[in-house]
């Protein structure tokens, strides 16, 4: 009898411990957390680069993850007439914009989602 006990309380150990690694393997994780979902991205529905004639460099602030990087494209891709690419190697942002853009509402955009846009560079 205590052999049956021994053994239901390994498997439900067991159990537990496989139940809580595939949670654990589906969240974040990084510098964000090990508890935080992955930040879902954003679609922008234009991509066609002639619709964009703007282009700006973004230098940004803070990214130390993919998620971060996400969240900063996400900020910015929000935004209306713009399409933004974050990489997380460099800490820059292309962000291309049906406008001339608003150097000012995208560093806010940047800033909202917890970043700092450093250096803001129109391109050609």
């Amino acid at each position: 009898m205590t052999e049956l006990m021994i053994l239901l309380l390994l498997a439900v150990l067991v159990g537990w411990a496989i139940l809580h690694s595939v949670k654990k393997a589906k969240r974040g994780g990084g510098c964000c957390g090990e508890r935080e979902e992955t930040v879902k991205r954003v679609t922008v529905r234009d991509k066609n680069r002639s619709h964009y004639p703007c282009q700006v460099r973004m230098e940004i602030g803070g990214m130390t993850c993919e998620n971060c990087a996400r969240r900063v494209e996400n900020a910015l891709n929000s935004l209306d007439g713009v399409w933004a690419k974050v990489d997380i190697g460099s800490h820059k942002a292309n962000v291309y914009c049906k406008a001339a853009p608003d150097k000012e509402k995208l560093a806010r955009a940047v800033q909202e989602a917890g970043y700092v846009a450093t250096a803001i560079s129109e391109t050609k």
